[in-house]
C-alpha cells in the first residue's frame, strides 16, 4: 500500500471514457481526491463536466476507465459484484435529487428497506427507522404513503433513508436541485447537522453557492480534473 492508504476513501487517476476509437469521449481525466471521516466537501462545475459521473464512480455504481478507488486502503474494484454489493450498502448512503422512494410504500417502509435488504431484524429496522424519522421531523408521516407526501418530506425521507444503517459516507446529487429554497435549506441543514453528529463524511455535487459555503470546501472539476476553488462560487455556472 501506498502511503495514505488507511485514508478513509482514496481516490488515483481516476479516468472515465464513454464510447470507443474516434468518437471516444474522456469525462474524466486522471482525478485525485483523498477524504478522511467526517470531512464535507461540495463538487462543483458546469453542467456536463461528469460530476455525477465521478459521484457514481465513488459510489461504486460505475467503474472507471483507468484509475483506482479505496476504501480504508481496500481497492474496492477488486471485489465480485456481490461483494460490492455488500460493501456499498454497509458504507454508503444515497441521496440523489430525484430520491428513487417507493411511492406506495410508506415513509417508515422506505426507510427500513437498506436494513431489510441486510435481512437484519424486522422489528429493529422498525424502531431505527421510526427514531431517524423523528430526527428529521417526520414522526407524524411514518405511516404515510410517500407518493403522498410534499416534495420537501419525500426528500427528508431520503435523507433518511441513507443514514439509517449510520453508514461512514454519504453521497449526494443535487439533493436541494428540485426543491424550493426554503425547503432546500431545510433538507442542507439537516445533511450537516448529522455532519456534525454522527461524524458522517458527506460528498454533495451541487449548483447552489450556498450550500457550497456552508460544506467548507468546495472542489471543481474542471477538463475532467478536479481542483480547489479559489473563490465561493467558482464553477456554479
Amino acid at each position: 500500500m501506498s502511503s495514505g492508504a488507511r485514508s478513509l476513501i482514496r481516490i488515483e487517476g481516476v479516468c472515465k471514457r464513454f464510447g470507443q476509437g474516434e468518437s471516444a469521449i474522456e469525462v474524466l481525466r486522471g482525478v485525485d481526491l483523498t477524504l478522511e471521516k467526517g470531512d464535507r466537501v461540495a463538487i462543483v462545475g458546469q453542467s456536463g463536466v461528469g460530476k455525477s459521473t465521478l459521484l457514481h464512480i465513488l459510489g461504486t455504481l460505475d467503474r472507471p476507465s483507468s484509475g483506482g478507488l479505496f476504501f480504508e486502503g481496500e481497492d474496492v474494484f477488486s471485489r465480485s459484484s456481490e461483494e460490492l454489493a455488500r460493501l456499498r450498502n454497509r458504507f454508503l448512503g444515497f441521496v440523489f435529487q430525484f430520491h428513487h422512494l417507493l411511492p406506495e410504500f410508506s415513509a417508515l417502509e422506505n426507510v427500513m428497506m437498506p436494513g431489510l435488504l441486510q435481512e437484519q431484524p424486522r422489528g429493529e429496522m422498525q424502531e431505527r427507522a421510526a427514531a431517524i424519522l423523528g430526527e428529521v421531523g417526520l414522526s407524524h408521516r411514518l405511516g404515510h404513503p410517500v407518493g403522498k407526501l410534499s416534495g420537501g418530506e419525500r426528500q427528508r425521507v431520503a435523507v433518511a433513508r441513507a443514514l439509517v444503517l449510520e453508514p461512514p459516507v454519504v453521497l449526494a446529487d443535487e439533493p436541494t436541485g428540485n426543491l424550493d429554497p426554503a425547503t432546500g435549506a431545510d433538507v442542507a441543514g439537516l445533511l450537516l447537522e448529522m455532519n456534525r453528529t454522527r461524524g458522517t463524511t458527506l460528498i454533495v455535487v451541487t449548483h447552489s453557492a450556498r450550500m457550497a459555503e456552508q460544506l467548507g470546501r468546495t472542489l471543481v472539476l474542471r477538463d475532467g480534473r478536479l481542483e480547489e476553488a479559489s473563490g465561493g462560487a467558482e464553477g456554479l455556472a
